[in-house]
């Protein structure tokens, strides 16, 4: 069953209305009854659930598999968090804006979610086959082979940058059909759920799957690029966009124009000064968790945490999120994300400041990775929210496009430079929290300027994001 579509260009007044004794809710030419409503969440749910099967999977046991192949921090940190942010910084701007001035059969956001998806299965195949093709690389190459380890890295690093390519394109898009399709008066309680699923999807992955990534990770990319390219096409074939006003004018979203559309994209998406404060909240919330989370399996094994025992942890640290995730929806839509944000940033720059002087043992560093884990999990479902409800709509994907360069110079520049600091300290792991608390302190002050902005700007009752 897909949510109806009421093909008039008329929107029903208010958020929510009654339509033949029946209570609807409207975005756009959208309008769902109480069972449309259900249908439309089931379907972006179910295809949330695939990718972040996909999502849990990739980072954690591609990490692995480079130490295994005697790979240092600092290779980790570029290839698991440089390269997704360079090509973030990259493919971003030209697929959103493409996407937001797109107008098809199948509508602007759904063909940007259908093509990437082979793509991505494409490169979770060559992970899986990266020894074996690693080595049939070694003997094609002959006497030029640079040698077989370094063979079986190139491969890995072309499946990794053909997954990570596709992965940038679904990303965008993904966000931006949500906030096309789901109406914005439940749009934090959606992504409590979304959350949620995404939760479940690192339960089932870190409790029962985690623990075999070492010696079974062939079946782990290959059954999860299964699942994954099922659900998410699955998705994209059952949710319907609605009629589409018109296409926004030519500026930052040309097709042609060389270095004029840069300079455009680049005035519109960042001379306003309240973009850059809820840019830079984004930005350096999502950066605060950076540190532990790129190294907390090094981290785990330096404090003799087995892996076992660590994705035990991780998914304790889900399950507690978990039942968190729908009232923090809740919560964001009730007192807005912005407002939220700074509450869960302070607490967390608090939480990782304690941990970076304590968590030297198993046990100490299991209690802070869990807290540290829940935390970060309240923040990312806060902040998803936040985008759909500060960005100018006409150009949604592309202002999410300019907060996801920001992420991505910080996803290429944190990573290797907390590698490289801690291949310095003789990889003393506990400085990452240290890392995490002064970000998140950032994040916070960033958070409070710009709901300041927010509020001169009408508030929760009277916002119009400016242009």
């Amino acid at each position: 069953m897909t949510p109806s579509v009421d093909e008039s260009p008329k929107v029903l007044p208010g958020p929510a209305s009654e339509t033949r004794g029946r209570k609807t809710w409207s975005i756009g030419t959208l309008t769902y009854t109480s069972a449309g409503l259900v249908a439309l969440f089931g379907w972006l749910l179910f295809g949330d659930f695939a990718w972040n099967l996909k999502e849990r999977a990739a980072g954690p046991v591609a990490q692995l598999m480079l130490k295994g192949m005697g790979s240092s921090d600092l290779l980790v940190g570029l290839l698991v968090g440089s390269l997704p942010g360079a090509l973030g910084m990259l493919l971003g701007p030209i697929i959103s804006v493409k996407s937001d001035r797109h107008r098809g059969r199948w509508g602007r956001r759904i063909p940007f979610l259908v093509i990437p998806t082979p793509i991505v299965m494409i490169g979770m195949v060559g992970m899986a086959f990266t020894p074996a093709l690693g080595r049939m690389l070694h003997v094609a190459l002959g006497e030029a082979s640079p040698g077989p380890q370094t063979a079986t890295l190139l491969v890995f690093v072309a499946s990794w940058t053909c997954f990570e390519m596709a992965t940038v394109v679904a990303n965008t898009i993904f966000s931006a059909l949500i906030n096309d399709v789901v109406p914005h008066e439940l749009i934090g309680r959606f992504f409590g759920l979304f959350r949620a699923v995404s939760l479940l999807a690192g339960i089932i992955f870190n409790y029962w799957i985690f623990g075999y990534a070492e010696t079974h990770y062939q079946a782990i990319f290959l059954g999860l690029g299964a699942a994954y390219g099922i659900g998410f096409m699955l998705m994209c074939l059952k949710v319907k966009e609605g009629d589409l006003p018109p296409a926004p004018e030519p500026g930052a979203t040309s097709t042609t124009g060389g270095w004029k559309n840069i300079k455009t994209y680049i005035r519109e998406c960042y001379s306003h000064p309240h973009y850059l404060w809820v840019f830079a909240a984004i930005t350096f919330g999502l950066m605060a968790q950076g540190p532990v989370n790129a190294f907390g399996v090094f981290y785990a094994q330096s404090v003799n945490l087995s892996m076992a025992d660590y994705g035990k942890y991780l998914a304790l640290t889900y399950g507690f999120s978990l039942f968190c995730s729908y009232p923090l929806g809740y919560l964001s839509d009730r007192f807005h994300p912005l407002r939220v944000g700074i509450t869960v940033m302070g607490i967390y720059t608090v939480v990782t400041l304690f941990g970076g002087f304590w968590a030297t043992t198993a046990n100490a560093f299991a209690f802070f990775f869990v807290v540290h884990g829940i935390l970060a999990g309240a923040y990312l479902t806060i902040s998803s929210a936040m985008p759909p409800l500060l960005f100018p709509q006409a150009k949604f994907a592309q202002f999410f496009s300019a907060a996801g360069i920001c992420t991505g110079i910080a996803h290429m520049v944190l990573p290797p430079i907390v590698g490289l600091g801690l291949d310095w300290s003789g990889h003393t792991y506990r400085y990452t929290f240290f890392g995490g608390s002064a970000l998140g302190l950032i994040a916070m002050i960033s958070f409070l300027i710009a709901y300041r902005n927010f509020n001169r700007l009408g508030g929760q009752a009277g916002y119009v994001a400016p242009l």
